[in-house]
């Protein structure tokens, strides 16, 4: 449960002030979406339980691209920086967003971290939300599609338990399939229960250790880009006042005009940003 927004409880928060809460919140997020649709940025809000497998997923596709994508991420976390940190040892340069107490990210927090990395030149922005099948699924942040990472060792009811979150999803990939030897899970149950709650039900079997499934995933994330490539993208961004000096947590994730030189991480775009409220008074 958030301290701060109460994830809809009544007895905590109002339901009006949470309805401003999330109506503030789709107001950035449109934001958000507008810029990543003005680069040709395709930004992905990937999901799932703590332990789901999705820096795995992340991993593995790095792996898989062998550098023919530009890939960058944020990664929630209530507490430590440990995804981002493995992201960036798997060539993804990556931000973590550590929100206390809150169990989801909301769309001023991956604002406020794109001032920091050069995302505007990414094939592919990864948004890893924090690790719960509830509160995430509330909050839009700007993405262009929400992929779900189920893991076979989580039940079968996972979809009917947590019909919010499998209703959102474009995509489910169904994680760690790997271990279905040793397990008694039934993936035709599994099946069955998206079929209850998704639009349009899209599953992918994925295991990030042998590599089962990551060409399709890749594959679908390539049938994605096309649809949102712009022809202006890879053109600056820049809006003239950044300031050039390396994001915090010690991975030197340099930006604005500035030469950034953390550990293997020092990238500079020439890319500067403004803050949301500058951005509103220019009009953008």
């Amino acid at each position: 449960m958030c301290s701060d927004c109460g994830c809809g409880d009544p007895e905590l928060v109002p339901v009006e002030v949470h309805e401003r809460i999330l109506a503030g919140n789709d107001a950035v997020a449109a934001h958000n979406r507008a810029h990543f649709a003005a680069r040709g940025v395709l930004a992905i809000n990937l999901m799932g339980s703590p332990g789901s497998g999705k820096t795995a997923v992340l991993e593995a596709t790095a792996r898989a691209l062998g550098g023919r994508l530009r890939l960058g991420a944020v990664s929630g976390d209530l507490a430590t920086d440990r995804d981002a940190v493995r992201l960036i040892a798997a060539g993804v340069p990556s931000l973590p967003i550590t929100t206390g107490s809150a169990c989801h990210l909301d769309a001023r927090l991956v604002h406020d971290a794109l001032h920091a990395p050069p995302w505007g030149d990414l094939d592919v922005f990864f948004i890893e939300n924090v690790g719960n099948l509830v509160c995430p699924a509330i909050y839009d942040l700007g993405q262009a599609a929400n992929v779900v990472a189920l893991a076979v060792t989580e039940g079968e009811d996972k979809p009917i338990k947590y019909p919010v979150m499998f209703n959102k999803a474009d995509l489910v990939l169904l994680t760690k399939v790997d271990l279905l030897p040793h397990l008694d899970v039934d993936v035709a149950a599994i099946e069955d229960g998206l079929a209850h709650v998704m639009p349009v039900p899209r599953m992918i079997r994925l295991s990030a250790k042998t590599g089962e499934g990551v060409a399709d995933w890749v594959a679908w994330l390539d049938a994605r880009r096309a649809e949102v490539a712009a022809p202006d993208h890879g053109h600056s961004h820049g809006h003239g006042h950044g300031h050039g000096h390396s994001h915090g947590h010690g991975h030197g994730y340099g930006y604005g005009n500035g030469h950034g030189h953390g550990p293997g991480m020092g990238h500079d775009h020439g890319l500067s940003f403004l803050t949301l409220d500058e951005e509103a008074r220019r009009g953008r």
